[in-house]
């Protein structure tokens, strides 16, 4: 039992899921996340691992029941598997999950140490399965390397989630192959509409966005797709495919807005917490957790932000043109 009542914002939903940004680094540079010469944050402005760990069981203790890992890339952060062995503890005591959301790149390494801590599922993101488009889309990856880590995962006995976005001109005649591809493996997947996030160019993301509304009518020519009224916590809606028996996910910021059943934060390596992805309103919870040693004032400074998470963000590539862009990169608030 939680000693300190639930997290509720202002529209009566309970946030009982944080995604935790561990790092703003990544040894890849996907094009519709980061540009390719960014500008990292100072080492010396990231929350210490033992810092993380206090802000997370602060959230747990106010009722969060699932933990996501990200970045960036979470892991290549130095001795991140510390992180997840601190998590671990709260399995079972208030915490129901502790996963993550990897590009898969240093998974081969590190999949034994994630189950041994408990993680039972992961998300990996691959948007194709041509190694030069792969190389194109990461601009410094190979897929050789991330689906080498996708297969120790699986040796592990992880549950893998292929998280693929949908990008016009770039993956679309790979639709099929992905979903093959995926049943072959036993891998869930799930779509994700690009968002605007990051200066990347008006011009460019119009190019790149493909709607998932057009996306699954070309499967269901194909394909019988049968709605699920299942959820994993996120913001992914699941449809059965008949003939594979594989479940696929969709994730609409655009075109089917999901957030009237939004239940999470994201906090960031910096200690800002992010109430909605798509607006700029942040609180600042690393002044807090540095005054004092007590949580108190920790667990104010949260449920004070909660207040104010907004009923929904405000993206929209409608008539041709971004609105509700945000300035900052993916990788900043946490993927």
């Amino acid at each position: 039992m939680n000693a300190q009542p639930p997290l509720i914002d202002p529209f009566a939903r309970p946030i009982t899921y944080l995604r935790v940004s561990v790092t703003d680094r990544c040894d890849f540079r996907c094009t519709y996340c980061m540009s390719e010469h960014m500008q990292f944050l100072p080492k010396r402005d990231l929350l210490t691992l033992e810092e993380l760990d206090r802000l997370c069981s602060v959230f747990v203790d106010l009722g969060v029941r699932k933990l996501r890992i990200t970045g960036g890339e979470p892991l290549v952060r130095r001795n991140i598997m510390e992180f997840f062995r601190a998590m671990s503890r709260h399995l079972g005591q208030g915490l129901d999950e502790l996963t993550l959301t990897t590009n898969g790149s240093q998974l081969a390494r590190f999949a034994g140490e994630l189950a041994d801590c408990g993680v039972r599922r992961i998300n990996v993101s691959l948007d194709t399965l041509d190694p030069d488009r792969f190389a194109r889309i990461t601009r410094w990856g190979r897929m050789s390397q991330v689906l080498e880590g996708i297969a120790a995962a699986k040796a592990a006995g992880m549950r893998v989630k292929i998280n693929t976005v949908a990008l016009k001109g770039f993956n679309e005649d790979e639709l099929f192959r992905l979903v093959d591809w995926c049943a072959a493996e036993e891998h869930d997947l799930t779509f994700i509409e690009v968002m605007p996030m990051g200066e990347m160019g008006e011009e460019e993301r119009l190019d790149q966005y493909w709607p998932l509304t057009d996306l699954s009518q070309r499967l269901e020519e194909h394909l019988t797709l049968t709605p699920l009224a299942e959820r994993t916590g996120g913001p992914a809606r699941y449809v059965r495919v008949k003939e594979t028996g594989q479940k696929i996910g969709f994730i609409t910021p655009l075109t089917h807005n999901f957030c009237e059943s939004c239940n999470r934060v994201r906090l960031t390596c910096t200690g800002e917490l992010f109430m909605c992805l798509g607006q700029e309103d942040r609180a600042d919870l690393r002044a807090p957790l540095r005054a004092s040693d007590d949580n108190l004032l920790l667990s104010d400074a949260v449920r004070e932000a909660i207040m104010r998470k907004p009923k929904g963000h405000d993206f929209d590539y409608s008539r041709r043109h971004v609105s509700g862009q945000v300035s900052r990169y993916m990788s900043h608030t946490g993927g």
